[in-house]
């Protein structure tokens, strides 16, 4: 069967960053055919409204040009057409968005996702599509075209994709790229990486394969697609990602790629794993077990689901914890990365106002639209859905002395949902649990899954010092000396000189107190100018608990000053550490949980 739709694309000014594209649809209504472009693309849950980027658009009958007039933001609707032949819309596409979620293209190259460039026509999305694209610039000739989208036959520079939602789901960079390459579980992978770097391509290889392998082994063999393909972008500070069933889109820190002769696993190199393990995890979880709400996603609006503390959240705990598992990193860093999770969830007061539930099905407007509130008002459905993830394996693991954990749970769901394409139910997470559950502890099931809808649904914290004791750790705050006006109650960040910024003030802290807001623009202490946070830092280190200081500020063009009651020093930094004498029981389960095996 022939392709319903054709597009060519023509990477056309790149000194104007301007795309050009064609797109054909076979057999177009005749009376009028409509299309449009994707307001948002799955996996990162903001409405984009990526048609304000095309900036030229005219349609074609043969030879006859068509009316075109818009009916809504992404959408548009075509006269009549003249004769029953394909219709042609031919449009420009502004792409200087350098993220892994839309299209950039200049002198040194290009990245888009499908759904930044290529129109869908209406009633036509799920039968098959094909992209040509027309030769490169001259003087590109280093540069490469990658993509998993199957190529169209022999010929280059053609792919076919069954449907829409397929295409828009294959990204591509045409860059100049370090190829990786690696098996895991017989599957091979690579990593295509492109900006200045000095990667050590043996020991990413070596690492990312035993991650890759564990995951593999989590969810069962054999792995759901035939290969997998890392697009990395590296920069000199940008961070974070985007799943696709077969491949993910990384932006990184050059400094957090690991270098020749770099001993033991850096913070950095630890975070760039954690990014590649989170979207790596996402071709199980997300982009086959999906919310019912997803599945198909619809492009034209938001698709509300309270359930991305699932999704995201057990993905947030599991992309450290397979790092962990694979043997990449120890059991100590691990902690350290739990306890720092915990700890920035127990010091965002938006945790007591917000529950995980909230915070998915709001993820639209508050989640990825923060302001200088938001920690106030929001809690990461990431974050403490991770935390709930934990609380969840604690907890099957305890009640069944080792037998049942979450591994089982994600197991079940994978059968239940990703091999047979089935949603997930908004309420079904919690009979699955119960079931599971029931095999941690007969007849216990359905209490778990109680417990776990009063967590979701309520700002209760989680009281992980009792779920870390049958495995013999516990919870420890200490004071962190470094931290920047730990008892200010706000974020700072500096001024160039002029004065500390008041990014973020904190709820009943005592910047709010002394009537300090976000945006205040803090010039002098005690009469003393303010250059830096460390000057104010130090400050506050030599004041004692009740003590008075005068903190003088602009609020806009206003010159105003104000009484900031010092309070008593507050602990900042969590640690768990291991009981000094464990029990053989909490050894095993302690060893059961964070030592390395394959799901």
């Amino acid at each position: 069967m022939g392709a319903a739709v054709r597009y060519t694309l023509s990477l056309h000014r790149p000194e104007a960053h301007l795309f050009r594209v064609t797109a054909e649809c076979r057999a177009p209504v005749r009376e009028g055919q409509r299309f449009w472009l994707p307001v948002w693309l799955p996996g990162s849950y903001l409405v984009r409204e990526f048609a304000r980027h095309i900036v030229s658009l005219r349609a074609y009958c043969g030879a006859r040009e068509v009316s075109v007039r818009k009916v809504d933001t992404h959408t548009w609707q075509c006269g009549a057409l003249p004769k029953d032949e394909p219709l042609r819309v031919e449009y420009e596409v502004y792409g200087k968005d350098a993220s892994v979620r839309g299209a950039w293209l200049d002198t040194d190259g290009a990245f888009f996702n499908g759904s930044s460039l290529f129109l869908a026509f209406a009633g036509r999305e799920a039968e098959p599509c094909t992209l040509d694209l027309a030769p490169l610039p001259k003087g590109w000739g280093g540069r490469e075209v990658l993509s998993t989208l199957p190529a169209r036959g022999k010929k280059p520079l053609r792919w076919r994709a069954p449907d829409y939602e397929t295409l828009i789901d294959h990204p591509f960079a045409i860059v100049e790229a370090t190829r990786l390459a690696f098996r895991a579980g017989g599957v091979p992978h690579e990593m295509a990486l492109w900006g200045r770097h000095d990667c050590d391509g043996e020991r990413l290889t070596a690492d990312l394969a035993r991650i890759c392998a564990w995951q593999q082994n989590l969810f069962g063999m054999p792995a759901p697609f035939a290969r997998y393909l890392f697009l990395v972008h590296a920069t000199g500070h940008d961070y974070g990602g985007l799943e696709h069933r077969d491949c993910t889109a990384l932006v990184t820190p050059r400094n957090d790629l690991p270098w020749p002769g770099m001993t033991g696993t850096p913070e950095g190199y630890v975070r760039f794993l954690g990014l590649c393990s989170h979207e790596y995890f996402h071709a199980w979880h997300v982009k086959r077990i999906r919310p019912a709400a997803f599945s198909p996603p619809d492009l034209h609006r938001e698709n509300f689901t309270r359930l991305l503390w699932v999704f995201e959240g057990f993905t947030s705990y599991y992309d450290d914890l397979a790092l962990l598992r694979a043997g990449v990193i120890d059991e100590a860093t691990w902690r350290a990365l739990f306890a720092k999770n915990l700890a920035t969830i127990l010091q965002t007061p938006g945790r007591l106002r917000q529950s995980v539930a909230e915070a998915s099905f709001d993820a639209w407007i508050k989640y990825y639209r923060q302001d200088e509130n938001a920690p106030n008002a929001l809690v990461s459905y990431y974050t403490k859905g991770a935390l709930i993830a934990a609380a969840l394996d604690l907890r099957l693991r305890a009640e069944s002395k080792g037998r049942v954990s979450l591994d089982e749970l994600m197991r079940r769901l994978w059968r239940e949902h990703g091999q047979t394409a089935r949603g997930l139910e908004e309420d079904e997470i919690y009979a699955h649990l119960a079931a599971v559950g029931d095999a941690a502890a007969p007849g216990q099931g359905a209490a778990l899954a109680r417990w776990l809808r009063t967590v979701v649904e309520g700002t209760r914290d989680v009281d992980f010092n009792r779920l870390l004791a049958p495995f013999g750790l516990r919870l420890h705050w200490k004071t962190d000396a470094s931290a920047a006006a730990p008892e200010l109650g706000a974020r700072l960040s500096a001024a160039q000189g002029q004065g500390v910024r008041l990014v973020q003030v904190y709820t009943d802290g005592a910047a709010q107190r002394a009537g300090l807001s976000a945006e205040d623009l803090l010039i002098a202490c005690n009469g003393l100018r303010l250059e830096s946070p460390a000057a104010l830092h130090a400050a506050l280190t030599r004041a004692r608990a009740g003590d008075v200081l005068t903190l003088h500020y602009f609020r806009r063009d206003e010159l105003r000053h104000t009484a900031l009651t010092v309070p008593d020093a507050a602990p900042r930094a969590l640690e768990i550490l291991p009981l000094e004498k464990p029990t053989a029981a909490q050894r095993k389960l302690r060893a059961g949980w964070l030592q390395r095996a394959a799901g």
